[in-house]
């Protein structure tokens, strides 16, 4: 049985190492992006969760590599006036940890900020939708599906 948890339970441990984080995520797509032979084209990021928030602020903070963001289930707030990627969002309806008007909210800043987003709300599916190592979450219909229009918009973005 899980108890519920208070609104941010996720994010707590992360707090005090936030900018550590950012720093490492921003040192790791630099990496990508040198080796990859093809840093000219930008990278697509994908963060689940809590990587989601990340996610989101890779793309604002290094706008000229980042074209493409794919998020599942989290959000984040910011400024995305200077992000030039486009964004594909997979969330749950039933969602204990990521309340919809977060993922409205999100949705309503990218499009201010004028960028392209697509945002799908699973019906029956909660949290950790994709993560087939999480047996009371998992959905494998909903985890298809977001995985096939992943690898569509990637192929388009």
């Amino acid at each position: 049985m899980s108890l519920p948890q208070p609104d941010g339970y996720l994010a707590m441990p992360l707090d005090a190492n936030a900018i550590q984080a950012k720093a490492e995520i921003a040192d790791a797509a630099s990496f990508v992006r040198e080796r990859s032979g093809h840093g000219d084209k930008g990278l697509a990021v994908i963060g689940f969760s809590l990587g989601a928030y990340y996610a989101l602020e890779l793309a604002a903070a290094d706008p000229e590599h980042v074209r493409s963001v794919v998020l599942f289930y989290g959000t984040g707030g910011g400024d995305f006036s200077s992000s030039r990627a486009a964004y594909l969002g997979h969330f749950a309806d039933n969602d204990e940890y990521e309340p919809q008007a977060s993922v409205d909210g999100l949705e309503e800043a990218l499009r201010r900020a004028g960028r392209q987003v697509t945002f799908h709300r699973s019906t029956r599916a909660g949290h950790w939708f994709f993560e087939s190592d999480r047996a009371q979450a998992y959905n494998q219909a909903a985890a298809t599906l977001a995985w096939d229009r992943t690898l569509a918009f990637l192929q388009r973005s």
